[in-house]
């Protein structure tokens, strides 16, 4: 249950991660095969799309907030 997209050069994942009747969301970013960083729970959502776009957002946003120069 991911999502994955290529952002400013870095793969990115979100991801929904089943809990009962609802999806954590989280997402990662990677350099090459390495994850360089993760999200802790960003937060619940009934769809388990909006859960995935969710942790694209805050890689998005993660990589933009170390890009601004």
């Amino acid at each position: 249950m991911t999502q994955t997209a290529i952002y400013a050069g870095y793969p990115i994942r979100g991801y929904a991660i089943p809990e009962q009747n609802r999806y954590a969301a989280s997402g990662t970013i990677a350099r090459g095969l390495r994850v360089v960083e993760a999200s802790r729970v960003l937060g619940y959502f009934t769809a388990e799309q909006d859960a995935q776009v969710a942790g694209l957002e805050w890689a998005k946003e993660w990589i933009d907030a170390r890009n601004r120069g």
